[in-house]
């Protein structure tokens, strides 16, 4: 069989959720899978770490596609025009965008429907796009693949496509979060934070993530607790907004937050196992991968108790309500006052983590991808 895969998320050193799903589901479907060929479509030049197995072609089309007018360029043009000429068995689009201009068998990964919920968290114009674009995505294709049994469900709802034909492929892990040694607790603690103690966000610094109530619930946090906790937020500022702004600059204890942007996955994973406590408390969520690696570094979870998370996180996570600044302060407060909650909730988080692996998460995607190719 001959699958072409849209790639343009695989980014160096740029990985973000769906990047790192791309990432982590096609290194194991295409070693596993020597029998099959597979065209890896670009939009930039790539990184030969991308190409990971001999059956792999990459192709490199223009324009680079990270505007809505350029979305559209790029899928309806330049990849419709590839999928009519090669015609493959499939075309796999693990962002969810699809080619309407091709009658090749399609097969996109659509992760979550936030823009539909929220839809002023997003930018007019990829707004537009997206309603406009995505509901003809899912009755184009022939399967669709998502993250959560949330977003089965929500899929189901919004777009009106039977459950039979979505199948839900959560996310795996990275095998390179483990817990900690009380030495590098110490070392990355001095680091980041001159020693002491902190809270963690790890993701995105988008609106949906709700930065600014955990802001908000921290600066409550610190005029009550006797604890020196500070809170490290870990991410790309691209979705800073004003109200983010101005919501740090009010703070009264600005000074215990401490912003590292972007880290590599090895300094990331020094960072996780060295937290007090994850603080992770999205109002919307398809997945949550962070849950994942909060249990994986042996670190407690603080998480929202809404859309995706409670399927991802079960009774190991210490549950919040994100719309609640003082929700997600008692969170905090009960994570540095009880050990044995914390320790319970590691334990937990640990048990927790037989569920999820990419491994699975590869095993479970080839098979909706064999049955879009023979439906």
């Amino acid at each position: 069989m001959r699958i072409v895969v849209n790639t343009r998320l695989l980014l160096k050193d740029k990985l973000e959720g769906i990047g790192r799903f791309s990432y982590e589901t096609l290194k194991i479907i295409t070693r596993k899978h020597p029998e099959h060929h597979f065209v890896f479509l670009f939009d930039r030049d790539y990184d030969e770490a991308f190409i990971f197995s001999d059956n792999i072609t990459p192709v490199v089309l223009f324009p680079q596609a990270r505007h809505p007018f350029l979305f559209y360029w790029w899928f309806e043009y330049s990849v419709g025009r590839l999928l009519n000429k090669m015609k493959p068995d499939l075309f796999l689009s693990p962002d969810g965008y699809l080619s309407l201009s091709s009658d090749v068998k399609q097969l996109p990964v659509i992760h979550d429907l936030s823009f539909v919920h929220y839809p002023n968290d997003v930018p007019f114009l990829v707004r537009k796009y997206y309603n406009h674009f995505f509901p003809r995505f899912a009755h184009k294709a022939v399967r669709i693949a998502t993250v959560s049994e949330f977003s089965k469900t929500d899929i189901v709802k919004q777009y009106g496509i039977s459950p039979e034909l979505i199948d839900v492929v959560y996310n795996g892990v990275n095998e390179i979060f483990l817990p900690a040694s009380p030495n590098e607790v110490a070392i990355t603690r001095k680091k980041y934070t001159g020693g002491e103690s902190y809270f963690l966000f790890v993701g995105s610094l988008h609106p949906r993530k709700n930065i600014v109530r955990l802001l908000k619930a921290y600066d409550l946090f610190a005029d009550v607790s006797m604890e020196p906790v500070k809170l490290l937020i870990v991410g790309e500022r691209y979705w800073w907004n004003s109200d983010m702004e101005t919501t740090f600059r009010s703070m009264k204890h600005q000074d215990n937050i401490v912003f590292t942007g972007r880290l590599d996955d090895e300094e990331l994973r020094c960072v996780l196992g060295a937290a007090l406590a994850l603080t992770y408390v999205p109002y919307f969520e398809g997945f949550g991968i962070p849950i994942l690696e909060g249990f994986k570094s042996g670190i407690p979870v603080i998480t929202s108790n809404v859309t995706s998370m409670p399927e991802v996180a079960g009774k190991a996570a210490l549950m919040i309500n994100p719309f609640s600044v003082d929700s997600i302060k008692e969170g905090m407060i009960q994570m540095t006052s009880d050990s044995d909650l914390r320790a319970s909730l590691v334990r937990s988080g640990a048990e927790r983590l037989s569920l999820f692996s990419w491994e699975k998460t590869a095993d479970k995607l080839w098979d909706s991808i064999e049955k879009a190719i023979h439906a």
